[in-house]
């Protein structure tokens, strides 16, 4: 439940126009608008670059920084805080550090400090949410909240809720330690939260034949509600998600448990075990992921993928171009690229970046783009002209690539 208090603001102040300026300046490109209407193509240097159809800042993410730089004008003079990253996104965080907004401290052991948060201070919830005790804790120091959670995961909180009063188990398809996951599954009275298919192949065995409780607890000790009992709580339950997963290993989940359920149920008793989650992936996250896809079918030497390196969109966009045997590389901005011929990338599965060399091979080439939804089209300015670079003598600008 949101509250509803003159301290709590969902909708911004009405400033839009007094940041738009400063938003189009930092975000923007006129690189990135010049090849939009070229198709999304560039060529330069024997060099192709193709954009993928759908890339970049979603609605979602541009309301949300949007309504933080809207708060440091609404509140010149008063201490805001941040409780996490506003979105997934090295240059907006770095932004709104520089106009003095706090980002709540996170100690070694992973728990946030809400210690320096006094009375009267201002605090943005981020795109990703917040937890019920997070809401609480706040609530009770009389805090002014500007909640920027995108409307896409407050749907799925909604049918996290409905499982809640309903005492299904919410099954939730995400990282358990993903900002957003945490937040929805702080909303769950029993929840299990399940990271890919072969987790959730895992349950579905414990499902039909049963195992040992005790390694089940420990398997999922870091992904269960307090006081799970899996022969208890997995008998009924309704599939949620975090909103930024691969759409379609959601639908394999959703529908391997729902098999299970039927398997161990029978048709005429499956409404009272369980409940399909609908369509709960962000639209932004889906039209990216369909545009990868499609580029991917094309003729490519090479694929970046641009996007932070704890942005879950962007993880899977870079794992689509991977299923498909392509060479690809994650990479968080243009300073991944050079000096020289090289990139520092994060590999699938890696917790840092590698250095790999050369970048770009010998001879003509053809290069796919795209970007997750927290990613501005400045930054990937910035590495169009890094890739161009390496082959050009000259700073790459509108006026002097040739489309």
């Amino acid at each position: 439940m949101l509250p509803s208090n003159s301290k709590y603001h969902r909708k911004g102040f009405g400033l839009k126009d007094q940041i738009q300026a400063d938003l189009s300046r930092e975000y923007e490109s006129d690189l990135i608008a010049s090849i939009k209407q070229n198709n999304n193509t560039i060529c330069h240097a024997g060099i192709t670059i193709k954009l993928a159809q759908a890339f970049g800042f979603c609605w979602g993410v541009d309301r949300a920084v949007s309504m933080a730089y809207e708060t440091r004008r609404q509140f010149p003079e008063k201490q805001i805080w941040i409780t996490n990253e506003i979105i997934h996104n090295p240059l907006v965080n770095d932004n709104l550090r520089e106009m003095e907004i706090g980002f709540i401290p996170i100690s070694d052991e992973g728990n946030k400090d809400f210690s320096l948060i006094h009375e009267g201070d201002v605090v943005i919830l981020p795109a990703f949410g917040a937890s019920v005790q997070e809401m609480q804790l706040l609530e009770a120091k009389n805090c002014e909240v500007v909640d920027t959670t995108c409307p896409w995961v407050s749907r799925v909180w909604n049918r996290v809720e409905k499982y809640k009063r309903t005492e299904f188990t919410a099954i939730i398809h995400g990282k358990y330690n993903h900002e957003e996951t945490v937040a929805t599954s702080s909303r769950a009275q029993h929840y299990l939260i399940v990271q890919n298919l072969s987790e959730a192949e895992w349950v579905c065995e414990y499902i039909l034949n049963g195992g040992d409780s005790n390694l089940f607890i420990e398997k999922f000790k870091d992904a269960t509600s307090i006081g799970f009992q899996p022969e208890k709580h997995l008998q009924r339950m309704g599939i949620a998600n975090q909103t930024t997963m691969l759409q379609s290993e959601t639908e394999q989940i959703g529908k391997l448990f729902e098999k299970t359920m039927l398997r161990k149920y029978g048709p005429t008793n499956i409404d009272e075990h369980f409940l399909s989650p609908g369509d709960t992936i962000c639209d932004a996250t889906q039209e990216r992921q369909d545009a990868m896809l499609k580029m991917v079918e094309e003729p490519l030497d090479l694929v970046i993928v641009i996007g932070g390196y704890n942005s879950s969109n962007t993880g899977h966009l870079h794992e689509i171009a991977v299923k498909h045997k392509l060479q690809a590389f994650h990479i968080d901005g243009p300073d991944c690229i050079g000096p020289g011929n090289q990139v520092s990338h994060k590999p699938i599965g890696s917790t840092s970046s590698i250095l790999t060399k050369p970048l770009l091979p010998e001879g003509d080439l053809t290069i796919g783009i795209t970007a997750g939804a927290s990613t501005p089209d400045q930054v990937i300015a910035g590495v169009i002209s890094q890739i161009l670079e390496i082959r050009s003598d000259s700073k790459i600008s509108v006026s002097n690539v040739h489309q």
